[in-house]
């Protein structure tokens, strides 16, 4: 009888833990878990429509897409080994190094059309470019190091080499037929890139998502000795990662070298900063397990408009990169109190 009159006593007078009011941090957690950034892209999207008259223009729009599919390119890249429980700095100079490294070989006396020129050129960029991230991967997965030190490393000598290449000046006379089809090119109206891009997106979200590539992927990131004792080569697939994201920072080197006219050896500059908030904000998890591709593409989408409005209402360079920064902070803060 006693122990009956408890139990009711307990039921009436008392809160269990499961049902206790979630506290202020868990519902401010559980609202930008719900709302995401999409928020804060309307609200640009509507302050830009008011106060910056040649928003909606034509050319402003075709310059949004194509340089928001620059970046979310390489922030896909970025987001592989973000997944594998690193990061990679050195993505910017990637793009110089294989910006420089395609230009001189399509720029030269060597003999072919400009077709050939370009696949030559760009492959042997790319290439290049997967180079440094096999090097950055085996670090990494085969010595341990720390991804911040081997990528700061690496970036330090791709920029480098880029300048070396270069004599740190443009190199130009890279065929015609790259930048009209790559970087001035439309189909249908649409900017080549930008379709690039969306072929770029789709591949991946299936590779990761339908393959057991993937699946290995976000198991090194959740737990990687789990991974270890379910059989997975991890250290051959944190190497992929990286060489991936080389490929993919060499790939967008070769879009943007196209763009410009020229191989640039400071190409890519602010693209690492760029990529890593546009990845945090699209969802990808800093320390592992977590990302997703659609949410990449509207991570580069919202950083490429705060870039496009701060350069419409003629903010400078340097401010840029101050807003940049702290739109990176924003972000990783924000990915922490959700996951809190």
């Amino acid at each position: 009888m006693s122990m009956s009159n408890t139990v009711e006593a307990g039921s009436a007078g008392e809160v269990e833990p499961s049902v206790r009011r979630p506290s202020g941090l868990w519902r401010l957690s559980d609202l930008i878990r719900r709302a995401g950034f999409l928020p804060l892209l309307v609200i640009i999207l509507l302050i830009a429509g008011f106060f910056v008259s040649n928003f909606f223009t034509l050319i402003n729009v075709m310059n949004v897409l194509r340089q928001t599919s620059y970046l979310a390119i390489i922030t896909i890249g970025e987001m592989l080994v973000f997944i594998v429980g690193g990061f990679d700095l050195s993505i910017g100079s990637l793009v110089a190094l294989t910006s420089v490294v395609t230009a001189l070989i399509t720029a030269s006396s060597l003999s072919g059309s400009e077709a050939t020129l370009t696949i030559v050129g760009a492959t042997a960029g790319v290439l290049v470019a997967g180079l440094m991230g096999l090097a950055n991967g085996a670090a990494v997965a085969f010595f341990r190091v720390a991804p911040f030190i081997v990528t700061l490393a690496t970036m330090g000598i791709a920029a480098g080499l880029a300048l070396y290449f270069s004599g740190g000046t443009p190199v130009w006379g890279i065929p015609n037929f790259m930048v009209s089809v790559f970087g001035s090119g439309t189909v249908g109206g649409v900017p080549t890139v930008f379709i690039i891009m969306v072929i770029v997106s789709v591949v991946m979200y299936l590779l990761l998502n339908q393959t057991h590539l993937g699946r290995y992927f976000w198991a090194i990131g959740g737990n990687e000795s789990a991974a270890i004792l379910s059989g997975i080569n991890t250290k051959k697939y944190t190497i992929l990662a990286y060489v991936l994201c080389g490929l993919f920072a060499g790939f967008t080197g070769i879009l943007l070298t196209a763009r410009v006219g020229a191989g640039e050896p400071v190409l890519g500059t602010g693209l690492m900063l760029q990529a890593m908030a546009a990845a945090v904000m699209g969802g990808t998890k800093v320390g592992g397990g977590e990302g997703n591709i659609p949410g990449v593409v509207l991570g580069a989408f919202f950083i490429t408009l705060v870039g496009n409005v701060m350069n419409l209402a003629n903010i400078g360079s340097y401010t840029q990169m101050i807003v940049m920064g702290a739109i990176l902070m924003f972000a990783i803060i924000t990915d922490e109190i959700i996951r809190k």
